[in-house]
């Protein structure tokens, strides 16, 4: 058969004339990156539902994916890698650095894109213009509010030149931008699709699409030989070492490849190994399937059969809090049921990487959270020791909990090892989606008592949290959840259990709360019902009961000083006044009904009492400082925190500091990038590593405590003393592991080592004819113990809120109907109301500087302030959510 041959295909890109030979039904995205080399046009549905493939075609802002080639004939195109050479593109540029509008960055060359396009039209854009005009593009982490006010602010940057870093000794509490930020902007940061070998095979799993099965192969062997460049069908017998992965050591209990027996719509059976064309086609592919009933209700599961015979119950893990009497107390008594959904991660960035033999080692660049975990499980897998499994991270756009567990990493490892070629993989969207772990839906009773005066008395909770068919982190949030389930409250009076339950479903893991914010729903609308029932306002109600330093919870833990609730709620308050002072004064609005709403939050940072190290170091020579950091920044900002927290503590300016991030060969381990625990954890642990490697110098140069320190090339003062660097290596190391006592079995012990805390309001309209919610503006009030970037953690609140705006009202993820972003909702820029953030700082002993972390407790007290506020304006309690319009009118209905 003799292969077609098309003309080239004549384009202007970023000014240059290009000649593209492919087929003209290729997509524009795929030929700039592909057969152009610029990557920095992204890939994250190939539907258009993202946007983050957004280029500029003929000056019009287009989603490249559903572009052909063909059409784009003659055109002219512009990408983010030609915005520098373009005076408006880079006034965006640094006006996005400066607001630190780039997170994780993998959504930013769409929003670069679209913005130019607008400022183009229209120089002094409104907010609601940049809404309109960049509304197409999705980004999971900022909450789009930083990107609207660098959009606006953009034209100011014509001229501007970047701000100075901060002298030696100032950076923590500087508004420093992120100092991995240029990349990120400039189309140059290279993720887990962008760069592979010229020699990479191609990897895709082989699915399966039955909830429930046995299965058996047919000749796999004549599959393959009938197709040209198809390299090899890997199953479970290809698999050196132990085909099982897990969060815990003793649950590996999920197959790289399932072997005759799939327990989810998503469970890998074998995977196919050649040429992207090769790889591609399914048909034929000999293998017979018996389906099986799935179990896919958690409270029938518990009645059985087993699904995994280690676990005759499906009851996974179990986790209690037992404190004082038993009976449920109180002159005033409130309980309810609620019911949460599963909830996707949504990451802009499907998963990707690649794996090459390098000799008897092996290599494994992906995006990941936890490089330090890929290597023990890829080395497990492999059957081979730690020394010869090396994780390079890729550059992460986006991960929320969703990248901690594996995915491609074992697959691309064992096909590499296997065929000793480098192989690559890349998730389609409705992939990625269908097998990556979830947020757990939690079936949760709860029951709560106050006096007469308001003071809490007594807490119940029971919470079923559906875990899917495999572990993963199943134990951590049935270990977490009753730890946090009364709330940050003095109570004296709990019982609490939380149960992972075993289903058919997709596995649930970790997911931003670790199935806190699920608790958090409930626990917040018994304290709206006990408030009212003593007639107290509801933020005089909280403020009442909250925790405060030297305060005993309900683990026998004393807290330390770092307890900022009431400081909190007191910065709230005006808000409250004034927001409830305006929404009793509008008058008839037909439908429209106005609600104001609070809650609040605690929430452990770190691991829930166990062991939680970080190790730093920082090495001195003659060729600088070199930062070797093991911790994964997947958007949140930790390469720039802790190298202000170095910087200070060694005495040096930030811009001394060269780096080596999450290399597992040339970093020590930094632990995972979750739990909020990367500023507090490897913060203090990079203080540490900073004050060795300083006091070494000053024993060196017989300096005294407050020399001042100044590198100059192969030469460092310390004040009028002069070290020579040539042929010295200088290093320091700090290692932190947050003091915790491990719980027993009634939830007594130390668990984390300190707690962030937050109360948030929520005002907004319900329509009561239509059932929807029109969110107005949201207040947050956080204790940080101390921001050491504000800039970063104001975008790390307003990204949390995001995300608990999805959980509130829109995101619902169900198996085999959502698993694209057409059909499964995330916010876009419109959804987001204005938010005012209030930074309050009760420095953290145990913390760098006195910081602690914000990344999860951003998120937790974002749902229950709105169901509040719907609570408030409609006098009905949302008891399932999301509170979709369907669900907002059964409830007014009853």
């Amino acid at each position: 058969m003799t292969a077609v041959v098309h003309p080239p295909v004549s384009l202007t890109v970023n000014g240059i004339g290009a000649l593209v030979l492919a087929p003209p039904q290729t997509r524009l995205s795929e030929a700039l990156r592909h057969h152009l080399g610029l990557t920095g046009t992204k890939v994250g549905c190939d539907a258009g539902d993202c946007g983050a493939c957004t280029v500029l075609l003929d000056g019009a802002q287009a989603c490249a994916c559903l572009v052909p080639l063909g059409q784009a004939e003659g055109s002219e195109v512009m990408t983010v890698e030609g915005l520098a050479a373009d005076p408006l593109g880079a006034a965006l540029q640094r006006a996005f650095h400066h607001h630190g509008a780039a997170q994780c960055g993998i959504c930013t060359p769409g929003m670069l894109m679209a913005a130019r396009e607008l400022l183009a039209r229209e120089p002094t854009p409104d907010a609601a213009m940049v809404e309109a005009a960049l509304g197409g593009v999705l980004c999971r982490c900022t909450g789009y509010l930083k990107i609207i006010e660098a959009v606006r602010d953009a034209p100011r940057f014509r001229d501007m030149r970047a701000a100075p870093p901060p002298e030696p000794g100032a950076a923590v509490g500087a508004r420093l931008p992120r100092l991995d930020g240029r990349e990120k902007l400039d189309g140059t940061e290279r993720y887990g699709a962008d760069a592979f070998p010229v020699d990479t095979l191609w990897l895709r799993a082989v699915r399966s699409p039955h909830a429930h099965a046995r299965f058996t192969f047919g000749d796999l062997a004549a599959f393959q030989a009938a197709r040209p460049g198809l390299v090899a069908v890997l199953t479970a017998a290809d698999v050196p070492g132990e085909n099982g992965f897990g969060i815990y050591p003793d649950m590996k209990d999920q197959a790289v490849f399932a072997e005759g027996l799939v327990r989810y719509r998503g469970d890998v059976v074998c995977a196919l190994v050649g040429s992207r064309a090769a790889v591609a086609e399914l048909d034929g592919l000999p293998i017979t399937w018996e389906v099986l009933p799935p179990q896919t209700d958690p409270v029938a599961a518990l009645a059985g059969p087993p699904l995994h015979e280690r676990w005759p119950d499906n009851v996974l893990s179990e986790g209690r809090m037992v404190c004082g009497e038993a009976a449920l107390s109180g002159t005033h008594q409130a309980a309810g049921a609620w019911e949460t959904g599963f909830v996707e991660h949504a990451y802009i960035e499907p998963e990707a990487g690649f794996a090459r033999r390098v000799g008897d080692s092996i290599e494994v660049t992906a995006c990941t959270q936890a490089p330090g975990m890929d290597r023990d499980e890829v080395a497990r897998v492999l059957g081979l020791p730690l020394a010869q499994v090396r994780i390079i991270p890729s550059a992460c756009g986006g991960g929320f909990g969703g990248k901690l567990d594996v995915s491609l990493q074992p697959m691309i490892a064992v096909a590499a090892w296997r065929l000793n070629r480098p192989v690559a993989c890349v998730f389609p969207r409705g992939e990625s989606m269908a097998s990556s772990t979830k947020r757990h839906p939690a079936r949760i009773t709860a029951s709560a008592g106050c006096d007469a005066e308001g003071r809490l008395t007594a807490f119940h909770f029971d919470g079923i949290y559906e875990t899917g068919a495999y572990s993963s982190w199943g134990p951590t949030v049935a270990g977490r959840v009753p730890v946090h389930a009364m709330g940050p409250y003095r109570v004296p009076h709990v019982r609490a259990r939380a149960r992972a339950v075993l289903t058919n479903h997709p596995p649930a893991g970790a997911f931003r709360g670790f199935g806190v914010p699920q608790a958090a729903i409930a626990q917040e609308a018994l304290w709206d019902q006990l408030a009212d029932a003593a007639g107290l306002d509801r933020l005089e109600f909280r403020a009442r009961n909250a925790l405060r330093p030297g305060d005993t919870i309900a683990s026998g833990q004393v807290l330390g000083p770092s307890v900022g609730l009431v400081e909190c709620l007191d910065a709230l308050r005006p808000h409250w006044l004034a927001a409830r002072a305006e929404a009793a004064s509008l008058g008839d609005r037909g439908a429209l009904r106005r609600g104001v709403g609070i809650a609040c939050m605690w929430y452990g940072i770190g691991n829930t009492g166990m062991s939680n190290p970080s190790t730093m170091r920082i090495e001195l020579s003659a060729a600088g400082l070199l930062f070797r950091n093991g911790a994964v920044d997947i958007g949140q900002g930790s390469t720039t925190v802790l190298a202000q927290i170095a910087a200070d503590a060694l005495g040096l300016p930030v811009t001394d500091l060269r780096f080596v991030i999450g290399d597992t060969a040339l970093t020590p381990d930094a632990g995972k990038t979750s739990a909020s625990r990367q500023t507090f954890v490897s913060g203090r642990a990079a203080m540490e590593a900073a004050l060795d490697l300083r006091a070494k110098i000053l024993r060196l140069t017989n300096a005294g405590p407050e020399a001042r320190l100044r590198l100059d090339g192969a030469t460092l003062w310390a004040d009028a003393t002069a070290l020579d660097l040539r042929g010295l290596t200088l290093a320091g190391e700090g290692r932190f592991d947050p003091p915790t006592v491990a719980l027993d079995a009634d939830g007594q012990g130390v668990p984390y080592a300190c707690y962030g805390f937050a109360a948030q309001m929520a005002v907004l309209d319900v329509d009561t004819d239509l059932g929807t919610v029109h969110l107005r503006h949201i207040v947050a009030a956080h204790d940080v113990g101390r921001a050491v970037n504000p800039t970063l953690v104001e975008g790390q609140i307003h990204g949390g809120i995001a995300q608990g705006i999805g959980l509130a009202l829109m995101e619902e993820f169900l198996p085999g109907r959502t698993e694209n972003l057409h059909d499964y909702l995330i916010p876009s820029m419109g959804d987001v109301p204005p938010i005012t953030t209030i930074l309050i700082e009760t420095p953290e002993p145990l913390g760098p500087y006195g910081a602690k972390g914000v990344g999860e407790p951003a998120l937790v007290a974002t749902a229950p302030a709105i169901l509040s506020a719907i609570r408030d304006a409609t006098g009905v309690v949302i008891r399932r959510v999301p509170a979709l319009p369907h669900r907002v009118l059964a409830a007014l209905h009853g």
